[in-house]
Formats: structure tokens, C-alpha cells, sequence
């Protein structure tokens, strides 16, 4: 097998500036403490037979070791990477691989050793990269250099080491990335019993990840102009690494960026090799399964404008701008967002655009509608395939579509009216214990129906208005109904269904009744009593037909007492 690896090969991609893709061997993956809330990060040892080097996977290639691709003994191909030296280590930062598969896998072969970094190498370079003790003990901190911030150095050397966005930490002192700017916002100020002062943020994207950096006061006025939207950057250190303020960003980064009076930002002569955006797309049909106040992105057709409109702040008594875009998808859904400020002043995008959106807040006003974070930023007409795909589905067929909207969807499984209750995923109806007190608790679910219940499906009912009582059959042709002491010649069969249904964190049994049913099975209950009596082929696959079906329920939860049991 060791003619499948590259010997050597490790030591040339420290030595070298060509991009060479190497097969190696993974001798060892193992899980690393995280940030509370933050993504899963692994520590991986890969061998070329002569050298081993330890190395971290970026986020975005978790998938490997989730899939349960990446694992000891197998063979990989690295695509991307970043080479780095930390506490006279070498480490790899690897941003794409490919596993072997074909290859198999195999014991640790041969006796690899570990890749010491040479005296000529860069600079010994102070940090710990998200998971205490990954690299040793805390670092000492490094000297810091002095260099303004309204300064722009070129240096051939002062780039040498290009760390990603992921590999920076508070404990980290000298180091420089490279990264797009993908957001700036505007310039703003506050005042208050401590005095007054301004800011500004921006999104900072490169392969590996985001990270949002801010500037306060000075900063603000040295870095600002600098600062433009799609433009590629050097920013070095001394930089301020912190933990991030969530309710201010919607980047997935445990930390974020303070610039200080000596960091350095200077434009980068070389605009390529950075992504542009990078998106996790939210489908507007699939809002109602997300929870109130997260923070998502999304892309749709804009179907309709408002013109632009002003609100004042109840907290700050401050006059804000705002507009209303409607969007739709390929879901036939459509959702209203709203963007604020200078965004709504200067909105140019005609009406059967594409938009996507990066940073749009959930509300379950109306139902449900989006709002674009200061933080967040759309894209007209990106050139991606989400929105190519988008545009293409409009032109063929969904501009002449009818859209549903998320207002009142609460209800659409529910004769129940127009109260607009919670959002609720199924962990949160078991955690939260609703049903368990003594008033019942109301609550909307998106999910999919697993089985429907084929046993007492229906219970025959009494034929007078408004009664729906169980009637009792006393003879051939004769029902009798207790409640209304009368007989008829006939039940109406009404649905009593019991269905399994399930979302993204589990399941549970839902209770339905006739409406419901109807919508759920398609037919009449007397319809579906038809088929168990005289065609038990045709009564399966209605079932069948019933099931992977995804509905928004309206659920009343209440414990109730039957036969001294509660349920």
C-alpha cells in the first residue's frame, strides 16, 4: 500500500509554492472541544510514510468524518490547504480532500516521523486554533509590531504566512489573512451617560470561513473609506481576537474582530482565489419548520416592491426608512421582507429579479416574514447555480403560478380560526411539556406524515346537524343516537385518524379529525370505509397515498382522562 502515497510529499508542500494535491495516509481523527453552540472541530494526523504532520479540518469538510469517510487507516487526496508553522510546529489547515475510497484501508505504514520546522521557516508564530490544548500549553505572547492603521505597507516578505479565518483564536499575536470584504455597514453612532463615539463593522470572508471585524472611533475614521464591498485585503495583527456578540452578527464564527490603532489593512494586488459570497440557503417554503428569530439566508424571485415608507423607534424616537419586498420560490410560497435604511432609500432591483439574501432575521409576524440584519446583505442576480436554477423554474412556468403565503398558515390544518399561535419543532413540544398542564397549550408544527394509523380510522356518526355523536347500529338498516334519541337509516362515517409524523428532531403521534382527515386522505371517511369493506388493494394504497406528505398541523395539546388513565 505504500506505493499508493506520495513519500515525501509533505515536506515539499512546506518547501514549495506549487499546488500540489498529494495522497496520503490518515493515521489518526480525533474530536476537538468546541465553543457552547459553535461547530464541531476536528484534529487530524496524516502521513506520507517518511513524515507525519498534524492538521485541522475546516468546517466546511466535517462532513467526511461525519459521513464516516475520513477514519484511521484510509487514504486521502488534499485539494486545498493552508501550510502553517505554531510553536515550531508545522500544521496543516485543510480546507478540501477527497477520500479514497477504492483505495481501502490499512495499518499505519511504515514509521513515520513528525515534521519539525526548520530555523529558515517563518517566524515561530504564537496561537491555538479553537480547542484548548490542541498545540500544548497557552502560548507566551509575541512581540507586536507597530504600524499604523491608516497605514498601507507593501512588503514581499510581511505575507509570507497567510493564516485562514479559522485558524485565528485570542491566543494568537502575529499573523496576517487575506480575506473579502463581503458586507460594510454604514458608520454608526451612539451616546449615551458614558459619552459618544461611532463604528462600523464588516463581514470578512475567505476559504475557510467568516468573521466579522468592527472599528470603533479612530478606526472607524482610518479604516472606513479603506474598506469596500467586494473588495480583497491584507489585515495583520495587532488585532484584537474576541469572543463574538451573536445578537450582533450572523456569521458562524465563536469569535470576531476588533481593530486596533497598529493593525494593518492593506488592498491586496491579487483579487482572486477568495470566494465572492457564501451562502446557506433557507427555501421560502421551508420557514414554518424555523424557529422565531433565527438568523438564515434565502434566495427568491421578487415579485413585488413597496414603495418606500418611514417608522419612528419607540426606544430611540429615531425616524428609520424601510421597504417591503415580496419573494417567492419554486415551493409556490411567497414571503414578505423587509429591508431598512439606506438599503430601502437606494433599492433599484426590477421587479422578476433574483435576490439572495445573506442575514435575514425569522419573525413569525404575520405568519412568518424576514427582515434583513444590518449585518446582512443581499446580492442582485448572483451568478450561482441556486439562482440560475431559480430563474430558470420562473421563466417556464412560475410566473403564471399561484403563491401561498406563510400569513395564517397556523391554520391551514385547523378549523380553529385565525389565532396565530407559536412555531413549534417536535423537541419543543416534548421538552417544553405542552399538553402537561392544566390549560392546553396551541401551537403550529411543519412535518411529514410517516404512517397513518389503518385500525379505527373512522367511527360512524349521528346524520343530525351539528350533533356528530357515535351512533349504535340495533338492527339491519337502523342506527340509534342516544344524544338525540333518534334512529336513522344510515351513519355518516367521520375521520378519528391517528398519524405519525416527524421533522428534522423527531417524532410523535398526532390526533385528527374529520376536516383534517379529508385533507390528509383525500376522501370522505364514508369514501375510505367503502374501500375497507370491499376492496382491501384500494384501502392499502390510499394509506400509502397518504403517507410523505408534509403539512403545516394546528395542534391543540391537553392531557385528558380516559378510563382513570391519563393520555
Amino acid at each position: 500500500m505504500a506505493s499508493h502515497v506520495d513519500q515525501g510529499s509533505l515536506q515539499a508542500i512546506f518547501n514549495s509554492n506549487e499546488n500540489l494535491q498529494p495522497v496520503l495516509q490518515c493515521v489518526q481523527v480525533k474530536p476537538l472541544a468546541s465553543q457552547q453552540g459553535g461547530p464541531e472541530r476536528y484534529r487530524v494526523v496524516f502521513s506520507d510514510v517518511l513524515n507525519f504532520v498534524q492538521s485541522m479540518l475546516a468546517t466546511q469538510v466535517n462532513s467526511v468524518v461525519l459521513d464516516d469517510k475520513l477514519k484511521r487507516g484510509v487514504f486521502v487526496r488534499l485539494k486545498s490547504y493552508q501550510t502553517n508553522v505554531v510553536k515550531n510546529k508545522r500544521i496543516l489547515i485543510v480546507l478540501d480532500l477527497e477520500v479514497l475510497e477504492h483505495l481501502g484501508q490499512s495499518e499505519k505504514i511504515g514509521n513515520p516521523q513528525a515534521l519539525e520546522s526548520k530555523a529558515e521557516d517563518v517566524q515561530p508564530q504564537s496561537t491555538t486554533i479553537s480547542g484548548s490544548g490542541f498545540y500544548g500549553n497557552k502560548p507566551q505572547p509575541a512581540a507586536q509590531h507597530s504600524v499604523s492603521s491608516g497605514t498601507n505597507l507593501k512588503s514581499s516578505t510581511s505575507h509570507a504566512n497567510i493564516y485562514p479565518i479559522e485558524a485565528l483564536s485570542p491566543y494568537g499575536h502575529k499573523w496576517t489573512i487575506k480575506a473579502r470584504c463581503t458586507n460594510k455597514s454604514d458608520i454608526k453612532t451612539w451616546h449615551n451617560k458614558n459619552g459618544e463615539g461611532k463604528l462600523f463593522s464588516v463581514n470578512l470572508l475567505d476559504e475557510s470561513g467568516e468573521i466579522r471585524g468592527t472599528g470603533f472611533n479612530d478606526q472607524c475614521d482610518a479604516l472606513y473609506d479603506r474598506f469596500q464591498e467586494g473588495g480583497v485585503y491584507y489585515i495583520s495583527s495587532p488585532c484584537r481576537v474576541q469572543m463574538a456578540k451573536k445578537q450582533f452578527t450572523n456569521l458562524n464564527n465563536d469569535y470576531e474582530l476588533t481593530f486596533e490603532r497598529d493593525t494593518v489593512v492593506e488592498i491586496a494586488e491579487e483579487q482572486n482565489g477568495v470566494p465572492q459570497v457564501r451562502f446557506n440557503f433557507t427555501g421560502i417554503g421551508d420557514l414554518q419548520s424555523v424557529e422565531k428569530d433565527t438568523t438564515i439566508d434565502t434566495i427568491g424571485i421578487l415579485k413585488e416592491v413597496s414603495d418606500t415608507s418611514e417608522i419612528v423607534s419607540k426606544t430611540t424616537s429615531k425616524p428609520y426608512s424601510k421597504r417591503e419586498l415580496t419573494l417567492v420560490d419554486n415551493s409556490n410560497f411567497s414571503v414578505r421582507l423587509t429591508i431598512w435604511g439606506n438599503s430601502a432609500i437606494t433599492f433599484d432591483a426590477m421587479p422578476e429579479s433574483v435576490i439572495a439574501f445573506k442575514g435575514v432575521k425569522v419573525s413569525d409576524f404575520g405568519g412568518r416574514s424576514l427582515s434583513l440584519l444590518s449585518s446582512g446583505s443581499m446580492t442582485i442576480d448572483p451568478d450561482i447555480d441556486e439562482a440560475h436554477k431559480l430563474k430558470g423554474w420562473y421563466d417556464a412556468q412560475g410566473k403564471n403560478d399561484i403563491f401561498s403565503s406563510h400569513a395564517g398558515m397556523g391554520g391551514s390544518m385547523s378549523a380553529a380560526g385565525g389565532r396565530m399561535d407559536p412555531v413549534k419543532s417536535i423537541i419543543n413540544v416534548k421538552e417544553e411539556n405542552l399538553g402537561m398542564s392544566e390549560n392546553p397549550d396551541y401551537f403550529s408544527m411543519r412535518a411529514t406524515i410517516i404512517y397513518v394509523w389503518q385500525e379505527n380510522f373512522a367511527y360512524p356518526a349521528c346524520l343530525s346537524p351539528d350533533c356528530n355523536k357515535k351512533v349504535i347500529q340495533i338492527d339491519e338498516g337502523q342506527w340509534r343516537c342516544e344524544k338525540c334519541n333518534k334512529t336513522h337509516p344510515n351513519p355518516e362515517y367521520r375521520y378519528i385518524l391517528s398519524v405519525n409524523v416527524s421533522d428534522h428532531t423527531g417524532q410523535i403521534f398526532l390526533s385528527c379529525f374529520d376536516d383534517v382527515g379529508k385533507m390528509v386522505m383525500g376522501m370522505s371517511a364514508d369514501q375510505l370505509v367503502e374501500l375497507r369493506d370491499n376492496d382491501s388493494i384500494g384501502l392499502g394504497n390510499a394509506f400509502l397515498e397518504a403517507s410523505c406528505k408534509t403539512y403545516v398541523f394546528k395542534c391543540r395539546a391537553k392531557m385528558d382522562n380516559f378510563q382513570d388513565q391519563q393520555r
